[in-house]
């Protein structure tokens, strides 16, 4: 059977290290426990929504690892691997539903010292999809380490992408689901030497080898073996590992609902299996066969019984065996030791909050200015829109039996409805990859959140002033809009302005709801009720009930609309079927002034004009207050879980 030579003790001296040897790192975890509270109950029954239902993800969970060694958590779905680790990295959040102890050299960590003492390498690649390898290694160094010199930032990256055999694809886009890049495997291997940049000597990965074929899991679960014999540990969830690995493991630890199994050596783990009655058949996959054995199945409630009576039988066997007796005396001998060595901290100095925005700023930059089809839909998608409403309006009139004022109203209302949803496009397209990235470095450490978001936020800015610059222009001129290039600077900062409140308010929103789609939609409808209840072109804000007049205050396409109408109408004279409207008896020629419509259909608003102008423009840095804390509240909450 595979596995069954796999050597034991000796295992633990391929590291060089020997039993005369200094202390080495270790972590010991002892009695962790892990309960969750969730509210059931239809949320409209009040009564029924306040009852809690509670289930205990971990369940005393207890072992002791050091230097040079892998540690393989396996278990099913469910069985609590992931938990583990996360309780393990400090990141549960949920200090009132934790129990038990972490040990690092025999030292109780405290709770802002987690996050510097572990490296961790989640399920998920969170990579930039246009860098290069050795570009995002490089910004990860940049953010990681104090600010030094190109040449000791090119040889640290060097070197690890030497140690993870990554020099060969150093200039490779990394790619996505959409453009071919680099491999899965190639991707996992890239998140293990982010993690590297820092020296850790503490890494954890859940679920490494997910998605891979088995030759390239089987690689990377060896370079992981490598990397722990470099004087490190290394833990690891596993889910269906193939048999050859079976020797590559120093500890394996099987896991069920919550609870551990066992933890032990290869060796130690088949005698211990076989004496309670559960030898591993020949020609058998080790880790299928215990998994399954300690798994329960809850197809039936009488399979569920007997599945989980048999799992607690092997638990009490493994709670009652020597092999446990020697962890618990482990993890005592360890808190006692004096001469053990300090927490290994990574190597980590953090450069400025300002120096970090600022290279947050370039990576964005240089990943958004690769995609070459992304970046022209960004400078021109407003002007196919202008194309659309130029050749379908044409030039405008003077005349009022030819819609003179109908096709200005239609195009000012065009013009405050239409830039913001390009905003929209462009957030919902492009700021989900940089969120999922600064969720995970900011748990690293690296950043906070709210500095990933700055610098997107600085990133798009130059971006909208050229897209609305080439419609504005287009689009003002072509029509045949007031030819004055002081009002043309005006119509060019209104259409400016609703552009990026556009893209700030979806940013807000993608601080708060996960889903981009829904994000877009939200914003979609608050749009089309702005534009109805804050322009007074669908119908006078005079006319409109006293709810939605107070509510038109709070929306900027009132602001918006006032100063284009203004910038347009004031000074403007009309005809009426070519004689002079004051003569004129037909019903469409009552007014003869653009400052007659303005004073009948937005009262007032000659006067207000710079006062509006002014709002319009205060929402821009509301905006970007309101996401900014939107993104502090989301890195709090996000610890929290």
């Amino acid at each position: 059977m595979p596995g069954r030579g796999a050597p034991g003790p000796e295992r633990s001296s391929r590291g060089g290290r020997t039993a005369a040897a200094q202390p080495s790192n270790s972590i010991s975890v002892q009695g962790v426990c892990y309960t969750v509270r969730e509210r059931v109950g239809l949320w409209w029954n009040v009564s029924l929504y306040h009852k809690k239902w509670t289930r205990q993800i971990l369940k005393d969970v207890s072992f002791h690892i050091e230097s040079g060694q892998i540690m393989g958590i396996l278990g099913n779905s469910g069985s609590g691997k992931t938990t583990l680790l996360d309780a393990i990295s400090g990141r549960l959040g949920h200090e009132d539903n934790f129990f038990g102890e972490v040990y690092v050299n025999g030292q109780q960590l405290k709770k802002e010292q987690f996050r510097d003492c572990f490296s961790y390498v989640p399920q998920s690649d969170t990579l930039l999809s246009f860098l290069t390898v050795q570009e995002s290694l490089t910004y990860t160094a940049l953010l990681t380490l104090q600010k030094s010199s190109n040449d000791l930032i090119k040889k640290k990256v060097d070197a690890v992408m030497a140690e993870l055999s990554l020099s060969h694809i150093a200039d490779k886009i990394i790619g996505s689901r959409t453009f071919v890049g680099i491999s899965g495997g190639e991707r996992r291997r890239v998140s293990i030497a982010a993690q590297l940049l820092q020296d850790p000597k503490v890494m954890l990965l859940d679920e490494p080898t997910t998605g891979l074929d088995c030759l390239t899991a089987n690689q990377i679960v060896s370079l992981l073996s490598e990397l722990a014999h470099g004087d490190r540990i290394v833990i690891i969830t596993i889910h269906q590992p193939r048999s050859e690995l079976f020797r590559l493991f120093d500890k394996i630890a099987v896991m069920s609902f919550g609870e551990m199994v066992f933890c032990g050596n290869p060796v130690e783990m088949i005698t211990f299996f076989s004496n309670c009655g559960y030898s591993c058949p020949e020609q058998s996959n080790p880790f299928d066969f215990y998994v399954d054995l300690t798994s329960v199945d809850t197809r039936s409630k009488e399979r569920e019984l007997e599945t989980y009576s048999r799992v607690q039988v092997i638990v009490s066997a493994y709670k009652n065996s020597e092999i446990f007796s020697k962890v618990l005396a482990a993890i005592e001998r360890t808190k006692r030791m004096k001469e053990l060595p300090p927490i290994p901290f990574k190597n980590k100095e953090s450069p400025s909050a300002f120096y970090k925005s600022w290279i947050l700023l370039r990576r964005t930059t240089r990943n958004f200015s690769r995609d070459k089809i992304g970046l022209i839909m960004r400078l021109l998608q407003n002007l196919l829109f202008g194309l659309f409403v130029t050749f379908f309006l044409l030039r405008l009139r003077n005349d009022l039996l030819k819609g003179a004022v109908q096709d200005r109203v239609g195009l000012i209302y065009q013009c405050v409805s239409a830039p913001p949803y390009t905003g929209v496009l462009n957030a919902v397209a492009l700021f989900p990859p940089l969120r999922a990235i600064s969720d995970q470095e900011s748990k690293d450490g690296l950043y906070k959140k709210w500095q990933m978001l700055l610098a997107y936020i600085v990133h798009f800015l130059p971006f909208s002033v050229i897209s609305v610059a080439i419609f504005s222009t287009f689009i003002y001129w072509t029509a045949g809009l007031n030819p004055d290039a002081s009002r043309f600077g005006i119509f060019f900062a209104v259409v400016l302005a609703t552009h990026i409140i556009g893209e700030l308010l979806t940013v807000v929103l993608l601080g708060m709801v996960q889903d981009p789609n829904i994000v877009q939609s939200g914003v979609v409808l608050l749009n089309s009720a702005g534009v109805i209840v804050g322009t007074g072109l669908v119908r006078t804000i005079e006319e409109m009930p006293t709810p939605f007049k107070i509510l038109s205050y709070l929306t900027f396409q009132k602001y918006s609309s006032e100063v284009l109408v203004v910038n347009e109408f004031y000074g403007l004279n009309f005809t009426c079927g070519g004689a002079n409207s004051s003569t004129a008896t037909d019903a469409a020629c009552t007014f003869s002034r653009g400052t007659q419509f303005i004073e009948k259909n937005f009262p007032g608003a000659l006067s207000r004009f710079t006062i509006d102008f002014l709002i319009l423009y205060a929402f821009l840095p509301g905006l970007a207050i309101i996401a900014i804390l939107s993104f502090k509240i989301r890195e709090r909450t996000s610890s929290r879980q």
